[in-house]
């Protein structure tokens, strides 16, 4: 027991390597893991004091507990057996690909990612780019939800700044939880996606083995009174215009609910408008070519960001105008099933679609647009701001919320104007303002939520104060 042993010191230091590692998994590790924890739950106790819908418990289990409730969720594991057996393949097998789609589809949030970087990102990239402006009233129209519903956010698609804006403006009121598509799943973006309670969802080639593990996490989110954030297109607008809604996600939330003793769902539809859209060109060259499935080449972006920064660097940057968020009126679930004859997903989903189309904000550029869109691509200055002013009484009339700097309408033309000539989109030779050649989709792009709006029917007359100007974010 007291003999002297000698060792080669590769071996005494691979010893106490193992040594260390074993005391830190065994001792140190689970004090320091429960240590965490803890700071971690009264930290989300003194957040949720100040927000509105507070965090609810399912989001802030840990995400290997989230796949193992979901895999073997009853309805999961009917779904797997339906699917060995349709395919011919052993219940394992089918298991292990349940498995596999839980894990792609589960996120991790993490509250300091959230709330400690997301959010200051959001507001330093939202500002940093644009002059943003809040609806009037809509903060008071989210507190008046009962807080045991869960809340779902559906909004229309125009660019993927709707994320950042979006994740900004709800800061206070709750932690959003986004169904993103395929593209979010790169790296790095993807853990980080993942740590802001985002849950991924594939738009294409998903099997019926796939759909159910989607619909059972959604539907059990939802039970738990998480507050989702969906995009019911689908997909970034091609045209400018809000599209119809891809009923996927809906019909999983109305197929499960329970009208008796479930908890309500209320859905609030947010409409986004913007005087530039960040990824404009592409959208516009996907739409004239057909296929969505567009690629952005890393090179443009790189370039794009450089150029930004050199600007911010040298004080020449200039912001791209507006960017506006608005709240239609909230639909609950319950509500719209007891009263509506003809209620189903098809039915709410169209109901969701014109309530957020009647809530796009008018911005000065989509403004200007519509105007010379309106005329035929050529106007002159005159015929251009008499016709804007006579629009604008028109989108007044429909009840339609537009920010008019300054609520002077001829100011919000002119402004639109010089930005749409700054960007090479119009031009202006004695007098008369014509769509600069090849230019005509860019035109047609931004006309498109003003045209829209127009064609929409008459809303009851808003306040003229409501309708003129939106308060910049921040403001009460």
């Amino acid at each position: 027991m007291t003999n002297i042993v000698e060792m080669p010191l590769w071996l005494l230091v691979v010893v106490l390597g193992l040594a260390a590692v074993a005391t830190l998994d065994r001792i140190i590790g689970p004090g320091l893991r429960w240590f965490l924890r803890r700071r971690m739950e009264r930290a989300v106790e003194e957040l949720n004091k100040r927000l509105d819908r507070p965090i609810r418990p399912f989001k802030l289990m840990r995400r290997q507990d989230q796949v193992i409730r979901l895999i073997h969720d009853p309805q999961v594991m009917e779904a797997v057996d339906e699917y060995a057996r349709t395919e011919g393949v052993p219940h394992n097998v089918a298991f292990d690909r349940a498995r596999s789609y839980a894990r792609e589809i589960v996120p991790g949030f993490s509250t300091a990612t959230y709330f400690g970087f997301a959010i200051k990102v959001a507001r330093r990239l939202s500002r940093g780019f644009y002059k943003v402006r809040l609806g009037p009233g809509d903060a008071q129209t989210l507190r008046t939800i009962d807080p045991r519903s869960a809340v779902v956010f559906v909004m229309n698609h125009r660019s993927n700044m709707d994320y950042v804006l979006v994740t900004w403006l709800a800061a206070d009121r709750s932690a959003l939880a986004y169904a993103v598509g395929e593209w979010a799943q790169v790296w790095p973006l993807k853990a980080l996606i993942r740590a802001m309670g985002a849950y991924f969802i594939r738009r294409r080639y998903s099997s019926t083995l796939y759909r159910a593990v989607l619909a059972r996490y959604v539907q059990m989110s939802i039970a738990e009174g998480v507050t989702q954030a969906m995009f019911p297109e689908g997909g970034l607008s091609l045209n400018g215009a809000v599209g119809p809604a891809r009923k996927g996600l809906l019909h999983y939330i109305v197929r499960d609910f329970d009208m008796a003793q479930g908890r309500d769902v209320v859905f609030v539809p947010v409409a986004l408008n913007y005087d530039r859209v960040l990824e404009d060109r592409v959208l516009i060259k996907a739409g004239q070519d057909g296929v969505r499935r567009f690629k952005v080449k890393i090179g443009v972006a790189l370039g794009f960001t450089a150029r930004i920064l050199w600007q911010k660097a040298r004080g020449t940057f200039r912001h791209f105008g507006y960017a506006a968020v608005c709240y239609g009126k909230p639909v609950s679930l319950r509500e719209f099933l007891e009263t509506r004859a003809d209620a189903s997903t098809e039915a709410l989903a169209d109901l969701l679609m014109v309530r957020i189309r009647a809530a796009v904000p008018v911005l000065p550029v989509p403004l200007s647009a519509a105007v010379v869109a309106r005329a035929g691509g050529t106007v002159s200055r005159a015929a251009f701001l008499e016709s804007g002013a006579a629009m604008v009484e028109q989108l007044r009339l429909k009840g339609a919320l537009q920010h008019l700097p300054g609520g002077d309408a001829i100011a919000a033309l002119n402004e639109g104007r010089e930005s749409l000539m700054l960007r090479g989109i119009l031009e202006e030779t004695g007098g008369q303002l014509r769509i600069v050649a090849g230019q005509e989709g860019a035109l047609s792009f931004y006309a498109a939520s003003v045209l829209q709006r127009l064609g929409e029917a008459d809303a009851p007359l808003r306040e003229a104060d409501e309708a003129l100007q939106l308060p910049e974010a921040g403001e009460t």
